[in-house]
């Protein structure tokens, strides 16, 4: 008897999966997104030709915080520390003994930052981070205080009134030249 010849396993032709892969690599490239720095989330005035009334402030309703080339603070013509500023500006905005020398009140303070071209970024996030979270703690302890739970636990439309009670204002001036200040 004579033998059958055996059939050769059926081949699986590759040469189109390079062109496959290739594909599959480029769609992923394209519809993957990257992370990126999005920085300090500040909400701007919408940009303006016409140039604004000169407000009259008092300078009492003023906290002013420099920072200078060498990273050191000056807040309201004193040198303070950074571990400081966060206290000092929540006692300026609500000034709960009624100072002369500290805001009216809530809805008048207004925060002004200025720092030098050779202030460090860090140092420069560091001050902005400390008069925000003042802000935050305020609201939270007012929110604690007018509602007997947490502020993140508010409906926003509450949370808004809170805002609108206490807003954050946080002025930024054009930073001096390297060590003029």
């Amino acid at each position: 008897m004579a033998k059958k010849p055996r059939r050769q396993a059926p081949a699986v032709n590759a040469s189109s999966m390079a062109d496959i892969a290739f594909l599959l690599l480029i769609f992923f490239l394209v519809t993957t997104t990257i992370d990126i720095d999005k920085g300090i989330k500040v909400k701007l005035p919408p940009w303006s030709d016409i140039k604004p009334d000169p407000l009259k402030l008092k300078t009492r309703n003023v906290f002013s915080v420099l920072v200078n080339a060498n990273n050191e603070l000056l807040v309201r013509g004193e040198p303070v520390e950074k571990a400081d500023l966060r206290e000092k500006a929540k006692e300026f905005i609500i000034n709960p003994t009624k100072r002369d020398d500290l805001s009216e009140s809530p809805a008048n303070a207004i925060i002004s930052l200025k720092n030098d071209r050779g202030t460090e970024y860090e140092t420069y996030l560091t001050v902005y981070n400390e008069l925000k979270a003042a802000y935050n703690e305020i609201w939270e302890e007012t929110s604690q205080l007018k509602y007997g739970k947490p502020y993140k636990d508010l409906t926003f439309d509450v949370q808004k009134l809170l805002r609108e009670d206490i807003p954050l204002v946080i002025s930024e001036a054009e930073p001096t030249d390297f060590g003029e200040e």
